[in-house]
């Protein structure tokens, strides 16, 4: 515990029998439970967490699931229809093996079917939620993130000062010497995309997966529905940020060639999270400004998309004429000058309202 706040931190792993067991030797006093999802590894990755379930004797302090039916009254239908959708939230997850032993704080979840990197840890918050920890940590299985830092990254949640904490390696003075260029590239085009699309428009390293959630973030959430793989933290942004949840970020040291071997395909992983922050910019849009608080920007953001479609046939018609050097009508230029002019402004009113409005999420 810390702060009298139950602490779990889920590790997903997938084939990291090297890894993995320095990462639960070096996991901090705090932690009440280490939950560690098997992601079907191939090696022998569940054979070494089972050893050190056998070898820990911590006797964490018992943490019971959530109560199992909310007694029915004249007012609170709400609650118990949210409860019986967090029971039935289960089945949208991949079957799974359940090792968990009274002395060890390891509770090991094993996938029956590989699923990916975002599925694993949805998994493990889900266990958290569902067994009412104060603040989950995730922090991946392959021994990249230094245990040492944690306290830093969960002191803010258990304090109760925000609901959501990031680390941030891109701020840490040896960035640009340690993380290798092309990650370093690929990590700052989709942290423009995912400002954009989230709406956390202060947030830069967008792909670090070292976090920590709040219980009450976690209940904002429908767990299952976070993106399956390496794109889940740029999909987590965006629910939370459709759920009002506040976020910080804390420096941490970037961390590489420690025996880890990235699964990551930095050209397969743009293209992808492009499309999903750009599908997920819309939702945000549509869902925050319009259906449960209408706000002007909803309005300039799609009169500046509308513009732009309008647009479109003018540019091509001023290239045409430009190939075969053929006279531009003043009407063709009127209109291209127009368009543009009234669809940018517009776009940069509705960024700006954006960024005052989401402002007050980011402490």
């Amino acid at each position: 515990m810390l702060f009298n706040k139950k602490i779990a931190v889920v590790v997903p792993a997938y084939n990291e029998e090297k890894q993995i067991g320095m990462v639960i030797e070096t996991m901090p006093a705090f932690v009440d439970r280490i939950v560690i999802i098997n992601d079907c590894s191939k090696d022998s990755t569940a054979d070494v967490i089972l050893r050190h379930m056998e070898q820990d004797h911590t006797n964490p302090v018992d943490v019971t699931p959530q109560s199992s039916a909310i007694q029915r009254t004249l007012h609170n239908e709400a609650e118990v229809i949210l409860h019986e959708s967090e029971k039935k939230e289960l089945k949208y997850f991949p079957p799974c093996d359940i090792v968990q032993e009274r002395h060890s704080r390891i509770v090991l979840i094993n996938q029956l079917k590989n699923s990916g990197n975002g599925v694993g840890i949805a998994r493990g918050l889900k266990w958290t939620k569902d067994h009412q920890f104060d603040c989950a940590a995730v922090m991946d299985g392959d021994g990249q993130m230094d245990p040492a830092e944690l306290e830093s990254i969960v002191t803010p949640i258990v304090k109760d000062e925000v609901d959501y904490v990031k680390g941030n390696r891109l701020i840490h003075r040896s960035a640009w010497l340690v993380i290798p260029k092309i990650r370093y590239f690929g990590n700052s085009i989709l942290a423009i995309l995912t400002k954009i699309a989230s709406g956390y428009w202060r947030v830069s390293d967008t792909q670090c997966g070292f976090i920590a959630l709040s219980l009450r973030a976690m209940q904002s959430l429908r767990i299952h529905q976070i993106y399956r793989r390496y794109g889940w933290p740029n999909d987590l942004l965006v629910k939370l940020n459709i759920a009002y949840c506040t976020l910080r970020e804390v420096e941490i040291k970037p961390v590489y060639h420690i025996g880890e071997k990235s699964k990551m395909k930095i050209h397969k992983i743009i293209p992808k999270i492009s499309w999903l922050l750009l599908k997920s910019f819309f939702k945000r849009l549509w869902i925050k400004y319009l259906f449960r608080d209408f706000h002007p920007l909803f309005l300039l953001y799609n009169f500046s998309f509308i513009l732009g479609l309008l647009l479109i046939p003018y540019i091509a018609k001023i290239i045409y004429l430009s190939i075969y050097g053929q006279s531009i009508s003043f009407e063709t230029l009127a209109m291209f000058l127009f368009l543009s002019t009234a669809g940018f402004q517009s776009l940069f009113f509705a960024m700006f309202m954006d960024i005052q409005d989401n402002e007050r999420l980011y402490k």
